[in-house]
């Protein structure tokens, strides 16, 4: 099972979407740039070519993220991932496609909603997100203010993400 590439560059953009309006100074912009010691200066020195550099990094990260995202919210792909070396996976007729079909018809569309990929979102925040942040932040002595700053923006764009993945990827 494949996603919808076209979803998933959709949801690649989420991040982004996200972060413009979090990180804007009128909503959590400016603690955030006292919690990571962030300084105007240093923002205006990244703007012009910079400035493509770090979004469009960010848009490929994005997508590599969203890629892995399916896989976990979508759970179907497990099942593709178990018969896909079986001789005949892929040919049309073969027992190992007549079975994928019969069980995918019977359960495929089984938790493919925004809900359940916006619950997976969440848990990956928790899981995977608070370790890499946390232990970052640890190591740069950085405060738990800054830990949350950032947990509140994946926790947002990764429950969107997921939602968009598992309802239409």
């Amino acid at each position: 099972m494949f996603p919808n590439l076209l979803i998933v560059l959709a949801a690649a953009v989420i991040p982004l979407f996200v972060g413009f309006l979090y990180y804007n100074e009128k909503v959590l912009g400016k603690a955030w740039m006292k919690a990571s010691e962030m300084t105007p200066e240093k923002i205006e020195s990244a703007k012009g070519a910079k400035m493509f550099v770090i979004f469009g990094l960010t848009f490929l990260l994005s997508c590599m993220f969203a890629l892995l995202l399916f896989s976990l919210v979508v759970h179907q792909t497990d099942l593709y991932s178990m018969v896909m070396n079986e001789p005949g996976f892929n040919q049309e007729g073969s027992a190992v496609m007549n079975d994928l079909n019969t069980w995918m018809n019977a359960y495929g569309t089984n938790f493919r909603t925004f809900k359940h990929g916006a619950f997976h979102g969440v848990v990956l925040v928790f899981f995977f997100a608070l370790p890499i942040i946390g232990i970052n932040a640890l190591f740069e002595r950085r405060s738990a203010k800054y830990v949350f700053i950032h947990l509140g923006y994946w926790t947002i764009s990764l429950a969107l993400m997921g939602g968009v993945l598992c309802q239409w990827g």
